[in-house]
């Protein structure tokens, strides 16, 4: 080839690669592009939900830099023709918002509720006008369309319900999936932090910058002194991560609603098994502060001893949360402008046959035919009549006997709303495990679902075992304490205020609260395997050993006391495995960060590269407290066969949320045996014992829970990339 052609060549190269750059330039733009519009997306329509009581033509954002160009007939009467934008101090940063009129939707029955009400999940006038923005908000066909709609819906509608709404149509909608969730304890404060906390913000807001507002340190002991032996545990019931995970897992599996809302995988077990964790922890807790275990709230027409004072504002109400006195009674509800007659009577009916259910093995539908109460499905149909969901097969037979219980104890101050009450905190989703009350009343509900089980075939050998699996060792190791210890102790951490903070200046405004923490720890697991190569389960649990008489505890009892810390599979090759599972990698939890950490910021997903979706139970509150000596307890390690407890399916999409108490987003829940295996029925004849219990692939291994009277600083500063 003579030196013409080679250059000739070598232009025709240079040309043709040109060419496919140019060609692909205008692809990968199209491949980025979907990631900042759907960021973009996000923090335009999460600043929809701050401030709740400032119209939405006011400027948005932390630096009220977001406009939203609203169409006037979208607009209340008290704001249309009204110039609310200040725009002589608007910079280069603005970002307009262009919302789009579409065909407005009927909200006449979501209206129906008042602005200032407390809504309450457990209301069936509450749960139609959820119903009805639900269905709205999950019918339209684009983000641009649900934002429109949710302009429109925002000052018009009970701003508590409004969110619910919002937040369960942002679970449910295919494109939001990769949203995370709002954070409720950012958008309502007043829900989980003393009403003292807002006078100091609005200060703190109003009198220095952004850049030198420190944060105001909430008192560990608000709600009242250790002369009340409840507050001894106060710490747990009024945790904010607590607090959260119960708003966020009944955002996940609401009561009432579309059916795509409705029908997820075991849903009704879910119900019964986070129920009965709940309980397990908050016993744990009182353990390690030598209280007795808690009791049922059984006996109805005696006194609850327990008083309540939740110390909290109820701020778009103007309102406190009304308090409960000591040994006050149940009484018969009848509150005309609720939609409310409900009689204590009531409960014991549906007690009642909900038990006659049980015990006949069968539920009776509304056409009067038995349903049998199989192994297999019988707590899914039991949980959805205790609840009273959407899938109960006869609600007008066998009641609300949860939801009018929550009820009857929320107006129990102002029976016959003679004095214009609203609900106290156990009528709320984010307030209600504040209450003692609470927990005595879920283990009366546990009750119910225990003595199904305790009907059910035991569990053989056969059925626990994995044969040629043997479980040789289990140790913790945690940073800082000896080996088989968890260590314990108090940390501060910040929440963001700014958002509930109506009519003050922007910038981060922070509260800073004291909660329970524990050292990193790992589980060092052996296993031998006498077999072929195969796949197995690691599940983990932990209970006291001891009762609170200081006596060790019967199987028949610890089953109950047992919590779940992870689950999750491994490959067991033949001989000796060996491996560690970090408790960063828990199942159960999802990260401190999803709980003190601002969700609007510009990138949505967290360290580890997930967006979670909210539900998980506080990975703060994973390890119980303990005590100073340290509590004995019992660490419990199983290896079940992978082939048994897998289900066949493809992975989750969009955001991840912990498997063990929230299931799988959108798939089946990714384990075929029962919630709480191997501790969610009487034991086989002739154990009495956990090490009685034991198979070969389980062990035990006796752990302690060293609480420190300690208090570490927070991790780092307030997370935030917000350009707005």
């Amino acid at each position: 080839m003579n030196m013409a052609n080679k250059y000739l060549l070598l232009i025709f190269i240079l040309i043709s690669y040109n060419s496919v750059l140019e060609a692909l330039r205008p692809k990968i733009k199209r491949q980025r592009q979907p990631n900042r519009y759907s960021v973009d997306k996000l923090r335009h329509f999460y600043c929809l939900l701050e401030r709740l009581n400032e119209p939405v033509s006011v400027r948005k954002g932390i630096n009220r830099t977001i406009v939203y160009k609203v169409p006037m007939e979208y607009l209340t009467d008290r704001f249309q023709g009204l110039e609310l934008i200040d725009r002589s101090d608007l910079t280069v940063g603005v970002e307009e918002v262009d919302i789009k009129p579409i065909t407005l939707p009927d909200i006449s029955t979501a209206m129906d509720l008042d602005w200032k009400a407390t809504f309450s999940i457990f209301l069936p006038k509450h749960q139609k006008c959820a119903t009805q923005l639900m269905e709205i908000f999950l019918g339209l066909e684009t983000i641009d369309d649900f934002t429109s709609a949710s302009v429109y819906c925002r000052e018009r509608i009970n701003p508590n319900l409004y969110v619910y709404a919002v937040a369960v149509a942002l679970f449910h909608r295919p494109d939001t999936q990769n949203w995370p969730p709002p954070s409720i304890a950012e958008i309502f404060p007043d829900k989980f932090l003393e009403r003292g906390t807002f006078l100091k913000a609005r200060q703190e807001a109003n009198i220095a910058p952004a850049e030198s507002r420190v944060p105001i340190e909430i008192p560990m002991d608000y709600t009242a002194s250790n002369l009340e032996p409840e507050h001894h545990v106060a710490y747990f019931r009024e945790d904010v991560g607590v607090g959260l995970v119960y708003w966020y897992w009944h955002m996940t599996y609401p009561q009432r609603g579309p059916p795509e809302v409705l029908r997820k995988d075991r849903s009704g077990e879910l119900f019964y098994y986070f129920h009965q964790q709940i309980i397990a922890r908050y016993d744990f807790e009182r353990l390690s502060n030598n209280m007795g275990r808690v009791e049922r709230l059984l006996h109805w027409d005696k006194p609850i001893e327990e008083a309540y004072f939740p110390k909290l504002d109820n701020i778009l109400a103007s309102r406190v949360w009304p308090s409960r006195l000591k040994n006050a009674k149940l009484q018969d509800i009848n509150r005309e402008t609720d939609g409310l007659m409900i009689d204590v009577q009531d409960l014991q009916r549906y007690q009642e046959r909900i038990y006659e259910a049980i015990h006949q093995r069968a539920a009776v539908n509304e056409n009067g035919e038995l349903v049998p109460l199989t192994e297999s499905n019988g707590i899914e149909i039991l949980s959805h009549l205790v609840q009273s969901t959407g899938l109960s097969i006869n609600e007008p037979y066998y009641g609300a006997l949860n939801n009018d219980g929550h009820t009857v104890i929320a107006f129990i101050h102002d029976p016959d709303g003679r004095h214009l009450e609203q609900s106290g905190v156990m009528g709320g989703i984010a307030t209600s495990v504040r209450d003692p009350v609470f927990y005595r009343w879920h283990k009366y509900i546990d009750d119910i679902f225990q003595e199904y089980k305790n009907l059910l075939p035991r569990y053989t050998v056969q059925q626990l075992d994995f044969p040629g699996i043997t479980v040789t060792s289990v140790e913790v190791v945690s940073e800082n304490a000896p080996r088989n210890e968890f260590a314990t102790f108090r940390q501060k951490s910040d929440i963001d205020l700014y958002r509930g903070l109506d009519f003050t200046p922007r910038g981060p405004v922070l509260a800073r609260v004291t909660h329970l923490q524990h050292s990193p720890f790992s589980y060092l697991i052996q296993v031998e395997n006498a077999g072929p190569p195969v796949r197995g389960t690691v599940r983990i649990f932990l209970a006291p050993k001891y009762d609170e008489g200081g006596l060790p505890m019967l199987f028949r009892e610890q089953k109950l006391q047992f919590i779940e810390m992870d689950r999750f599979s491994v490959d067991l090759l033949p001989g000796t495995n060996r491996f560690e599972r970090p408790s960063v990698q828990s199942t159960v939890t999802v990260p401190i960060e999803r709980t003190f950490i601002n969700l609007n910021s510009s990138d949505p997903t967290n360290s580890d590269g997930f967006v979670y979706c909210g539900c998980g139970w506080p990975h703060h509150m994973l390890v119980p407290k303990g005590k100073p000596e340290g509590l004995v307890a019992e660490l419990f390690v199983m290896v079940s066969d992978y082939a048994k407890d897998h289900v066949e399916q493809p992975p989750p999409s969009g955001c991840r949320q912990p498997e063990v108490y929230c299931g799988w987003r959108g798939r089946r829940y990714p384990d075929t045996r029962s919630m709480g295996f191997p501790f969610d029925r009487m034991p086989r004849p002739g154990v009495d014992t956990l090490q009685q219990f034991l198979t070969p692939n389980m062990r035990v291994q006796e752990v302690k829970i060293r609480f420190t009277e300690k208090i570490l600083p927070p991790q780092s500063a307030p997370f935030r990339v917000d350009s707005t």
